[in-house]
């Protein structure tokens, strides 16, 4: 543990006031706010129905139970709403682990946030890691990918703005979609894990490289508008596109305090490069009328400042956005438009241009060099509104140190001169390594598509440019199509990636036997979108799992080649098969994380309704005998067929507790007994917050330490399946907020 007076770090300080990105009188202010603890924050997550019932339960039971804390003579605050934060669903306290750990209220209160935590209900996330998605402001409809996105804080913010229309007890299928890409795979898989909490069909996670990452497409649009900024005209481009770009990290000092032992300018000097390609590649993505928001969780304003100026005048189509009347209540300083970079560890800081270092270097260190001119403020830095760019300061708020900037493109020009500019600006490539560039595979055959047709997909340029990787050989035939179905774009070139081993995404045709088998089983409507199920396996086989897609995600599924994407996940996992014993069927049933996304499907007459007593029952017990229950719900379970059921238990009062809305379960009936298909510790978040004490089987039997609490009564929400991997309780303490710092 680093002791506060070994808190500093002489280059730091150094290079920081050179920069003068705090005023002299502030200064020290800031020094001692880095060396400060940084305060636990979380945030409500889920639907809004779900996450404002929660909300008034931690006012009306959390805060008054904590307000007169007295821990070892000292006062203890109690949590409170972070100022900034729409509708007040963020929080943070300042306690020390060891109140958490002895100190008995806030012990039960760390026990609510770990539940919680682990059932989707809550995030815990940095305060500032907050601002990214709320300035992008995504809308349902919207087109989404998230460049950089592991751990998946932000990414959770954008899909809950994307599921935004969700009710307590379903998920709707909104018309958009979101991409979370991370460049590392492990990454990546932890971004799947992350999702599962907010089930969606409109969700996809690759695993690319930002600064390339490929053109997408989609069914050409005879009426698109939109072909001046495309590079073909079948291009997906995005509404909303975060860049929240690996970086040097020293604005999370406060949590990661290593980095006052390590800290050299070096770091961020050399990320400036990739962050200004990835944000270049960013614009390039954009749809007409879209937004970009970049950011990064340090202070430095060569990864900063000297990127947003580098990308605006490589592409003067965009400017940045003045938000500064948005959040009125976050206290943020303006960008800057003045820094002197440092050329070496030592902090020298004496070179005022790129013209001036440049003139000491021979050619050869020119050539090798990691320092560019756009390390140094432009002469047009003025010009720029750099002004427009939000910095946060620790001893602003009690935050972490954090950069924000929006960007967008400037209003259209009806005039030629305006579109050439526009054209000029989208052919401005990064330059690629070789290393990086895209190989086509000539030697394979034409692929099958799930319609038996020869479809290889349509090649994918990893810059963007406006020509086909192999244009004397592709048909586009789509691009002369009046329609706008899903039909992929023939051709004679196979493209595939044979260092990516994920299994294909593969959709079902809806008279598929076993599909049919499942909608019959599960009482599925007919409005079930059964043409939107897909499997992991290259020949379609109903092996095991069913994946829902909205239209969007089976689009662009359809239309490109998932190797070449990296496509790691698409859609939700809904349903899967429960193999019976021999000679008999197979069963299928719903996945506790897939039912609020099924449950508009379900008929209405099969749901079971029953009271409180029979939860409780549940949760005490593995597998309760269906005689073992009071009636009427012994007589309903015991006339059901073995199989998949969804149990529901209305909104009202019981002695003992008060469900605020409609709390809908799966189950799974044998012949004799009956299970509560959710995970273990979801079980147990679902005692301690309707009953105030954890009744299930695991904590009776010593399992796990029981953990009492005088928790909300509120619930609704629909759980993790049995067998979901969860992390321990630490880690679901742990902030998500900025972990892509030196990645």
């Amino acid at each position: 543990m680093l002791e506060k007076s070994d808190m500093k770090n002489e280059r730091f300080t150094s290079y920081y006031k050179a920069q003068r990105i705090i005023p002299d009188e502030e200064w020290n202010q800031f020094i001692e706010a880095l060396r400060r603890p940084l305060p636990t924050t979380f945030r409500i997550a889920g639907s809004r129905e779900i996450a404002h019932a929660l909300n008034a339960a931690i006012k009306k039971t959390y805060v008054p139970m904590l307000s007169d804390v007295v821990f070892e003579g000292d006062s203890v605050p109690p949590p409170s709403v972070i100022p900034w934060y729409p509708e007040g669903l963020a929080w943070q306290f300042n306690v020390s682990k060891k109140v958490l750990r002895k100190q008995q209220a806030f012990k039960k209160f760390h026990s609510f946030l770990v539940h919680e935590t682990e059932v989707g209900n809550i995030s815990r996330q940095e305060a500032v890691s907050m601002l990214p998605p709320l300035f992008l402001d995504v809308q349902p409809h919207h087109k989404v990918v998230d460049m950089c996105a592991a751990p998946g804080s932000k990414t959770a913010q954008l899909l809950e703005a994307l599921h935004s229309q969700d009710t307590a007890t379903a998920t709707s299928i909104p018309p958009g979609l979101l991409i979370a890409n991370d460049s590392d795979s492990k990454r990546a898989h932890l971004l799947i894990h992350q999702s599962a909490r907010l089930p969606s069909p409109a969700f996809m996670v690759t695993n690319l490289d930002a600064s390339i990452f490929p053109v997408l497409r989609l069914p050409v649009t005879p009426t698109d508008t939109r072909r001046n900024v495309k590079k073909s005209p079948n291009q997906l481009l995005f509404d909303r596109i975060l860049c929240d770009v690996p970086c040097s990290g020293d604005g999370t000092l406060r949590k990661n305090i290593g980095i006052w032992k390590r800290w050299q300018p070096m770091d961020g000097n050399g990320l400036h490069s990739l962050q200004v390609r990835i944000l270049q590649r960013a614009m390039r993505m954009l749809e007409p009328d879209g937004r970009i928001v970049y950011s990064t969780c340090s202070l430095n304003p060569v990864e900063n400042e000297a990127v947003i100026a580098a990308a605006l005048n490589s592409n003067p189509d965009f400017q940045l956005i003045d938000v500064s009347a948005q959040m009125p209540e976050l206290v943020r300083r303006p960008g800057i438009s003045s820094w002197t970079p440092t050329v070496d560890r030592s902090i020298n800081t004496g070179f005022k241009t790129w013209a001036a270092y440049s003139e000491t270097l021979s050619e050869e260190q020119r050539a090798e060099s990691k320092i560019s001119e756009t390390h140094w403020p432009p002469a047009d830095a003025d010009s720029l509104q750099l002004q427009h760019c939000m910095r946060i300061y620790p001893h602003l708020q009690d935050t972490g140190g954090f950069f924000v900037a929006v960007l967008e493109r400037k209003p259209r020009q009806n005039s030629r001169a305006g579109v050439s500019v526009k054209r000029d600006a989208e052919e401005a490539d990064v330059a690629v390594p070789e290393a990086k560039k895209v190989k086509l595979d000539l030697s394979e055959p034409p692929a099958l598509s799930q319609e038996g047709g020869l479809v290889p997909p349509t090649p994918m340029s990893e810059d963007g440019g406006s020509r086909l990787l192999v244009s004397d050989t592709v048909e586009t035939e789509a691009q002369n199509s009046s329609k706008t179905e899903n039909v992929p774009i023939r051709g004679k070139v196979r493209i595939s990636d044979p260092s990516f081993k994920e299994m294909p995404h593969t959709f079902l045709e809806p008279n598929d036997p076993a599909l049919i088998s499942c909608i019959d089983q599960l009482h599925l409507t007919p409005d079930f979108p059964s043409s939107n199920i897909l499997v992991r396996n290259p020949a379609g086989d109903a092996v095991r799992s069913f994946y829902l897609t909205n239209d969007l995600v089976k689009s662009v599924i359809l239309n490109n080649d998932y190797t070449r994407m990296r496509l790691m996940t698409s859609g939700t996992k809904v349903i899967t098969k429960q193999e019976a014993g021999r000679g008999l069927e197979a069963q299928f049933r719903v996945l506790g994380e897939g039912l609020p996304v099924v449950l508009p499907y379900i008929d209405p007459s099969v749901i079971l309704d029953t009271e409180f007593a029979t939860l409780k029952t549940l949760l005490m017990t593995y597998y309760p005998l269906c005689a073992s229950f009071s009636e009427p719900f012994q007589s309903a379970i015991e006339s059901r067929s073995p199989g998949s059921h969804i149990v529901r238990f209305p909104a009202g009062q019981s002695d003992d507790s008060t469900l605020s809305h409609d709390l809908l379960l799966p189950l799974w009936k044998s012949n004799v007994s009956v299970t509560l298909m959710i995970d273990k510790k979801a079980k147990s978040a679902l005692s301690l917050r309707l009953f105030g004490e954890d009744i299930t089987t695991v904590a009776r039997d010593g399992k796990k330490v029981a953990q009492t609490s005088q928790l909300p009564q509120n619930a609704g929400d629909v759980a993790m399946d049995e067998g979901t991997e969860k992390d321990n309780e630490d880690a679901n303490l742990e902030d998500e907020g900025d972990d892509d710092a030196e990645q």
